[in-house]
Parts: structure tokens; C-alpha cells; sequence
């Protein structure tokens, strides 16, 4: 079954708690604090495993958790850390997080053995032998082990291929694919034969240097952006596509006008995604061998031509092997220059780099953002954050040092100078404070 979208759950480990413990030796009348660090929870590793095709295995198992670290010991001993957890995924898979009800893509893994940390383990708190200094020699407190990331994903595939063969349903695809490559997709002469995208490696007659991946992506019909036919599940495998291969029935058999199938298509592809529109094609008339189809291949050519949409459409039978070589290096042309603009617009990109908006690059030096809701301030940034949820609330030496390190920050100057003042109240991590100067 192939399956080309998922919802899963994952959730790193928790971070193990610091331990507060003081030696008790015989002979050593002063041994101190000795509370170890707790271990670092697991992270959820994505990897990138080649020989998988589909998100098939995501439809019987969805949650996925890494292993907490464990709390440290006594005589500093720090707890062990939690085993990651790595989830093979297929190549092509895109990651968004949908945990707060907005899609944010997260990362694009194509290349085999690439890994991706979706969520990344709590660290280990450390424990009171850390805290100990001149002034505090017998600290008895100690952190807390950080909680692990919970987070809803949607992965969705999208088939790695060079090029991708598009056309209304029955126009040759699949045949033309079995023709190319060792693909064996299944063939029959009704609509919709082709329920899934079939990949296929195709070796270039006389070029071993531009074999290259074909995909057969389903055929569409008109209305297909807005859900008709098979609507458009398997449209975002035509993203990835260097160029597209346009199939187009001329068999008068079909009783169908080519010109038409043409727009239809075209049309479809660009409601679902104008880029798509802008892609290298190439366009084959298909069933060549059929009587009376040379003639609407020849009016489908003309018309192309006067309305600029392609100079030249290749006439192939993918039954009887007709036209298919000149197809084939045709693609491997297109494709050689595909690669040669692509490095050109990378190299391009890289000698532009975006200037930070101002007050993008002041959050980034800080580190932290101050806003106010209503009569709350709120501080938000991941290290603020961190050593809120890290500390001993009810632990008043604990809650002292976290005020210091606030401070130092520059968390309560920026509070001061959002306008807050005594007695207001500040909600840092989920937690909130009574704000003092």
C-alpha cells in the first residue's frame, strides 16, 4: 500500500533531576555537597532510510518517545543518560509541526542517511555539588531535570524523481514507464488504472552518464486542485520534478480533443501550484501508431506553437516502442540544463544575504521578548524559559539564584522598561511571579 501522509506524536526524554546529597566519610569532617548531574533525556532522531517507499509503517504505530535520563547520585555521580530513539523515514519526506494548530515546516530530508533531531532531550540538572562557592559552601538545593519536547507532526512524501510523466487518465503513462525502465506498474485500458506514483530508473540509449528517475503520477481530470478524480493527493509529487513529461493522447479512438486534454491539464497543474506551470516540459504525443493520429498530432503541435507553450511535441507509441529513444534524450537534454541553471541560481542566492529586520536581530542579542497581555507580562525565550522550568520553586535559595541570573540577563531591565512595576505579575514558562526591582 503506498502511503504518502501521516500524523504522528513524539516526545524527547526528560532531563533526570540534580541530586542533593553531602559526603559522610569518616576522617573528612568536611565533606560538602556531593549531588551528581542528572543524565540528558533522549532526543527523536528523524533518518533518512533509502530503502523505504512509503509512510506506510506510520499507520500502525504514531507515538513515538525517547528514553528520560536518569537523576544523578551521591559522591557526584551523574545519572545516565536516555537512549535516543531514531525513526527511519523515506527519502523525500517533508516535516511540519502542527503542535499549536499552525503548520511550520520543520525540515525537507532527501538524501540518504540524513538525520534530523525533531526534538531534542531535556538536559540533566545538576546537582548541588555545582553550586557550592565561598559564600555558599553547603548549598542544599539543586536543578531540575528539563521536561522534553512533546510534538504533533504531519509527514508527508514527496517521490524523489528527475522528471515526472503527467497526463489525462489512459493517456500511455504507465505503458511508457514499463517501456523505459523495470518498472511493472499495473496496465489496463480503463480510467484511473494507476492508484499510486510508480517510480522507475531510466538508462538513456547510448548515455550511461544520464540515466535518470521517472515517476508516473496518476492522471488527472479537470477539477482535479479541488478534489476531482483522484483530486490532487499525488499532485505534490510533481514538486520535486526537474521537468515534466507531458503525455497526450492523439488515438482518435480516444474521443477526446488533444488541444483540450492539453489546457486541462496545464490548467490543473498551475491552480495547484503556478510554479508547476514553470517547469521545463517536454510534450509527446502518444499512440502514434493508431490511424488518423499523425493528423491531431500535427494540430496539436501547430496550436502549441501559436500559443507559445512549446515548439516541438515529440510523437512516441509506447505499445510498439515508436519515438521512445528520442523522448528518452530529449528528457536527458532538458535535464543537463536544469542542473546548469540550478547551480546557477544556488551560486546566485548565496551572494545574497538577507539583512536582519531590526527588531529581529535585537531579540536575537537577547535572547528573550517581553510582551504584555492584558495586565501580564510575559517573558518568552528558550534559555529564559529553561532556567525557569529547571529550578526548585520551593526551594527559596533556589528561587533566589534564579532571580540573580534573571537579572543578569537583562530580563528585569527589560521588564522595567515595558512598564512594569512592583507587585505586577509576570508569567514566565507557565509560571508567574510577583515582579520586585
Amino acid at each position: 500500500m503506498f502511503v504518502d501522509e501521516a500524523r504522528i506524536f513524539v516526545r524527547s526524554g526528560r532531563g533526570g533531576d540534580g541530586a542533593v546529597t553531602f559526603r559522610r566519610e569518616k576522617y573528612v569532617p568536611r565533606g560538602g555537597p556531593s549531588g551528581g548531574d542528572g543524565g540528558d533525556g533522549g532526543s527523536v532522531i528523524l533518518e533518512v532510510d533509502e530503502g523505504l517507499r512509503t509512510l506506510l509503517d506510520f499507520k500502525y504505530r504514531q507515538h513515538f518517545s525517547a528514553e528520560n535520563g536518569r537523576p544523578g547520585g551521591a559522591s557526584k555521580r551523574s545519572g545516565a543518560r536516555g537512549r535516543d530513539l531514531v525513526v527511519p523515514v523515506p527519502p523525500g519526506t517533508v516535516v511540519w509541526d502542527v503542535t499549536g494548530g499552525e503548520r511550520r515546516l520543520l525540515a525537507d530530508l532527501t538524501e540518504p542517511g540524513q538525520r534530523f533531531v525533531v526534538a531534542r532531550g531535556g538536559r540533566g540538572g545538576r546537582g548541588n555539588a555545582r553550586f557550592a562557592t565561598s559564600t555558599e559552601r553547603a548549598p542544599t538545593f539543586a536543578e531540575k531535570g528539563e521536561p522534553g519536547r512533546a510534538l504533533t507532526l504531519v509527514l508527508e512524501l514527496k517521490l524523489l524523481a528527475d522528471a515526472g510523466l503527467v497526463g489525462m487518465p489512459n493517456a500511455g503513462k504507465s505503458t511508457f514507464l514499463s517501456r523505459v525502465s523495470a518498472a511493472r506498474p499495473k496496465i489496463a485500458d480503463y480510467p484511473f488504472t494507476t492508484l499510486a506514483p510508480n517510480l522507475g530508473v531510466v538508462a538513456v540509449p547510448g548515455r550511461p552518464e544520464a540515466s535518470f528517475v521517472l515517476a508516473d503520477i496518476p492522471g488527472l481530470v479537470e477539477g482535479a486542485h479541488a478534489g476531482s478524480g483522484l483530486g490532487d493527493r499525488f499532485l505534490r509529487h510533481v514538486e520535486r520534478t526537474k521537468i515534466l513529461v507531458h503525455l497526450v493522447d492523439v488515438s482518435p479512438l480516444s474521443g477526446r480533443d488533444p488541444v483540450r486534454d492539453y489546457l486541462t491539464v496545464r490548467g490543473e497543474l498551475g491552480l495547484y501550484d503556478p510554479s508547476l506551470t514553470e517547469k521545463p516540459e517536454i510534450v509527446v504525443a502518444t499512440k502514434v501508431d493508431v490511424d488518423g493520429a499523425e493528423e491531431r498530432a500535427c494540430r496539436l503541435e501547430d496550436h502549441l506553437r501559436r500559443s507559445g507553450h512549446a515548439e516541438k511535441v515529440y510523437r512516441s507509441s509506447p505499445l510498439t516502442g515508436e519515438g521512445l529513444d528520442r523522448v528518452l534524450h530529449a528528457v536527458a537534454d532538458e535535464l543537463s540544463r536544469a542542473a546548469v541553471e540550478s547551480r546557477r541560481q544556488v551560486g546566485a542566492a548565496d551572494r545574497r544575504a538577507p539583512e536582519p529586520a531590526p527588531e529581529e536581530a535585537q531579540a536575537g542579542r537577547r535572547g528573550f521578548t517581553v510582551t504584555r497581555e492584558g495586565g501580564v507580562f510575559v517573558v518568552s525565550g528558550e534559555d529564559v524559559e529553561r532556567m525557569v522550568v529547571m529550578t526548585d520553586l520551593e526551594h527559596e535559595a533556589a528561587v533566589r539564584r534564579l532571580y540573580h541570573r534573571l537579572r543578569r540577563r537583562g530580563v528585569i531591565r527589560a521588564l522595567r522598561e515595558a512598564g512594569a512595576g512592583p507587585g505586577d505579575t509576570v508569567r514566565i514558562a507557565g509560571f508567574e511571579f510577583d515582579f520586585t526591582e
